[in-house]
């Protein structure tokens, strides 16, 4: 308490006698006696992150009175009723000592006032830290056993503490030191919140024990001890990954990419062996590399099929470890692969199979079944493509010594216009361009009805009177030709070609022949890009010598491929 350790002592002797509060009773001082007599209380030594209550009594020259509290320093004061004295609040968090004087100011109906003080010293309580160990666990063994040579990780970040005055940081330092068992710190940071070393490997089998102290904010600490169990050398088994589970089609090729390790000299070297338990009896190149790639068998509903990595080491553990792999019938394909089968690494392309890169286009689709001899076409082609040629009445011709003038693409069911040599002044010659132009497109600009840069046999070198021409004299006996679509015409796009033209060249000979790169082929669509007047002024082509696409002003002069539905 303060100075004003009094309160309300009352001594009614005379009419001359009345209470006081901070104020002397001796009727011969000149000091007047306050009008509202208040006690704030005793004084109070509390703890941090407390919840107190403020009581104050009074009396004044009414019964009704008014009490306001307030604090230096400032802190929150909850005071829900200024009728009466009692207010809370509550202590903080504090590693100091704190001093904090409370005034209650008392005011009755008639207008007086008075108060008094109450002195709060609130002192630091530091509640310990907790420390905790996390040890990563190694599969297959004890808890807390490890092989020889093993990376041990020990994680001491869920270390807390409780009453924390930084809760981002509750932990100021850690401390690991090794108490038992075979040196393993030695060069190792032994002050941060997670200690990672090697386990020894050794002839016999060994404990390792160590200790991490945490100290928190205030300084308080936490001991905690965990034991790791090291096998011998020969107790250490190596390591073995089959690789991932995945799925694939009939004829694609299944990734075995095996990953096995020794930590321990005298058990290498390894020894592979792929095994599987079909008997389907998959194909795999080689049974006895780590990693390799096996062939999806034929199968007429999807099946399941177990591969297993077995890793012998030098004295004679076998370690095993397996994954399975989805086999699922080979779908009808309605659009074609790309002609891809080449893979690539960080840095360089190449003809074998990546299997630390997997996924590529080179290892799934139409074309690496091919490859694989898997592939079950109605004619011929590269990769995965699969044409047949048509004569001039739309039959086959089986005979590669013969002409055609059509070839139908088996996968799509589109029939494709064959182009002559540009030697030629057929109406079908590879040398002919025509600009772009279509009088029904809706709403668009109809294009360049006769390009100045253009030409061909016809007296308007456009798409449109070519088109026109073309059914008129029924190729292949067929009436219905028409600009590809720019998806239809990328179907027939080799991009496993390494050079001009980018296209089967045994069934579409003279497709960028004897023509300067690049050799653009018209598609039916227009292109958003370069619009005028509300108009598209360019439309899609697409280019055989490299591959690329791209619009171009309807002006142009490009090359002309038709195409018709087939089937």
């Amino acid at each position: 308490m303060t100075v004003h350790n009094h309160f309300l002592t009352v001594l009614c002797l005379s009419v001359f006698l009345v209470g006081c509060s901070g104020s002397s009773l001796d009727s011969d001082t000149d000091t007047p006696t306050p009008m509202v007599l208040v006690n704030a209380g005793a004084d109070q030594f509390v703890d941090e992150q407390t919840t107190l209550t403020l009581s104050a009594q009074a009396s004044g020259q009414t019964d009704a009175l008014t009490y306001a509290w307030s604090v230096t320093p400032d802190i929150t004061i909850t005071q829900d009723d200024g009728a009466v004295g009692t207010a809370t609040f509550t202590t903080p968090k504090t590693t100091d000592i704190l001093t904090y004087t409370f005034t209650v100011q008392v005011t009755d109906a008639n207008g007086n006032t008075g108060n008094d003080s109450v002195m709060y010293q609130v002192n630091p309580v530091n509640i310990s830290p907790s420390a905790e160990i996390q040890v990563t666990q190694f599969e297959g063994l004890n808890i807390h056993q490890f092989p020889a040579g093993y990376e041990v990780i020990l994680d001491a970040s869920a270390s807390k503490d409780t009453d924390s005055i930084d809760s981002d940081n509750p932990i100021a330092a850690y401390l690991w030191q090794q108490t038992a068992g075979e040196s393993v710190l030695t060069g190792i940071s032994l002050h941060g919140d997670s200690l990672a070393f090697n386990t020894p490997i050794l002839t016999d089998p060994n404990s390792v024990s160590i200790t991490l102290t945490v100290t928190d904010q205030e300084g308080a600490e936490d001991v905690k001890i965990v034991t790791l169990v090291i096998l011998s050398s020969a107790d250490t088994l190596p390591e073995v990954n089959a690789g991932i589970n995945h799925q694939v089609f009939t004829g694609e090729s299944i990734n075995l990419n095996g990953i096995a390790s020794t930590t321990v000299a005298t058990s290498e070297p390894l020894v592979f062996t792929w095994l599987n338990d079909s008997e389907k009896d998959p194909q795999i190149e080689s049974p006895n590399a780590l990693q390799t790639v096996a062939i999806a068998p034929a199968v007429l509903g999807t099946e399941t099929l177990t591969f297993t990595l077995r890793v012998e080491d030098a004295q004679g553990h076998f370690v095993d470890d397996s994954l399975t792999v989805t086999i699922k019938p080979l779908p009808i394909q309605p659009i074609n692969d790309t002609g891809v089968i080449l893979q690539a690494t960080d840095s360089q392309i190449l003809s074998d199979y990546q299997a630390d890169y997997p996924g590529q286009d080179g290892q799934r689709g139409q074309d690496i079944i091919h490859a694989n001899g898997l592939s079950e076409k109605a004619g011929r082609g590269e990769q995965g493509f699969d044409f047949s040629r048509l004569d001039d009445i739309g039959d086959e011709v089986d005979d590669e010594t013969l002409s055609w003038s059509c070839v139908r693409d088996n996968i799509t069911g589109l029939i494709w216009e064959s182009k002559t040599d540009v030697l030629t002044s057929t109406l079908h010659s590879a040398s002919y361009s025509y600009s772009w132009y279509q009088s029904d497109e809706d709403g668009g600009f109809d294009g360049d009805e006769s390009g100045i840069t253009a030409s061909c046999s016809l007296t308007n070198c456009n798409t449109e009177s070519y088109l026109a021409e073309v059914n008129s004299k029924g190729l292949c006996n067929f009436r219905d030709w028409r600009l590809p679509t720019h998806n239809e015409l990328l179907s027939i796009l080799h991009f496993g070609q390494a050079v001009a033209p980018m296209i089967d060249a045994s069934y579409f000979p003279n497709t960028t022949d004897s023509l300067t790169a690049p050799v653009w082929y018209w598609t039916q669509d227009s292109s958003a890009d370069g619009f005028n007047n509300g108009q598209g002024q360019n439309a899609w082509a697409i280019d055989f010598a490299s591959g690329n696409d791209n619009f171009l002003n309807k002006s142009t002069a490009g090359r002309v491929r038709l195409v018709r539905a087939g089937r």
